[in-house]
């Protein structure tokens, strides 16, 4: 059977799928639109089985937020060509929105098929590596950071009292703007240095230990030290670990708006200034096509 041109256009139009794709499918499918659309998303499901092991390492992080809530969903792809195309970003934001209405931490079964109907389309490997959904709690507050064209996402949670002695009333969150623009600042540092945790006490046993073991090991290799007292390399050991630690934990950076203050001196200050204590509750920063 001789597929209509009408037919085969509206099929590129709707799959994005070459014209021998096309073609072939609605004579497979007797003319039948709907079916041939479905035997060009097995074919291309197949084809992405084969691309499954090519690396992504670009894509874009989208970001939805309503009201109180805010959802982020990572979609990794192989060229920089296909993040930015349309489709790539409805599918993107249509995932994003999603996860916002399902409160998802991890991709679900409709996140992972948008990202797989994507791919069948753009014949690339395309997949939604990571989800994050924040909703604030009372006297919480939760803000949002996209970077560019969707490079780097951030979200933010933050608690907002009144110090014992300071009269902010039950509006404290919106106190004249001066919470959100700080909020909004913490979501650019958090963007620009990555951190990986809040503070030394939030790093995980696991992480400690790998990363000591690690420091060890250089330092069990690296003649000069080994000529050194074991006292000595142990001092060397807790220096080099405390100096990692600085690198990676929130509170300790050095302000990205202020280097002579530190991200915990900062929401001291900001205490003093206001009389609403800053406490943040949590964060989750992706950046596109790096774990």
């Amino acid at each position: 059977m001789e597929a209509a041109i009408s037919d085969i256009k509206y099929l590129r139009s709707k799959t994005e799928a070459g014209m021998q794709d096309c073609r072939r499918a609605l004579a497979e499918s007797e003319g039948d639109r709907e079916a041939a659309e479905r035997l060009l998303k097995e074919w291309g499901l197949a084809a992405v089985k084969k691309r499954a092991e090519r690396e992504a390492r670009e894509g874009a992080v989208f970001i939805h937020e309503e009201g109180s809530s805010a959802a982020m969903v990572e979609l990794v792809c192989e060229t920089d060509f296909v993040s930015r195309n349309a489709s790539f970003r409805e599918a993107g934001a249509e995932a994003a929105t999603h996860a916002w209405a399902a409160r998802l931490g991890a991709p679900d079964a409709r996140v992972e098929e948008l990202a797989a109907d994507l791919a069948s389309v753009m014949k690339e490997n395309i997949q939604a590596r990571r989800v994050a959904f924040m909703e604030a709690g009372p006297s919480e507050l939760v803000v949002s950071y996209l970077h560019g064209e969707g490079t780097i996402g951030v979200l933010v949670r933050l608690g907002v009292a009144a110090n014992a002695d300071a009269d902010a009333g039950d509006g404290a969150t919106d106190r004249d703007g001066r919470v959100r623009a700080l909020a909004h600042d913490l979501a650019l540092h958090i963007a620009a240095f990555r951190p990986l945790f809040l503070d030394e006490a939030s790093i995980p046993a696991a992480y400690r230990e790998e990363r000591l073991a690690l420091i060890r090991k250089e330092i069990g290799e690296d003649p000069a030290a080994l000529a050194k007292s074991e006292a000595i390399r142990e001092g060397m050991v807790s220096g080099r670990l405390r100096k990692h630690f600085a690198t990676i934990c929130l509170l300790g950076h050095r302000f990205v708006k202020d280097e002579s203050r530190t991200v915990a001196e900062v929401l001291a200050d900001f205490a003093v200034e206001t009389g609403l204590a800053i406490s943040i509750m949590g964060f989750a920063s992706f950046k596109a096509g790096e774990a």
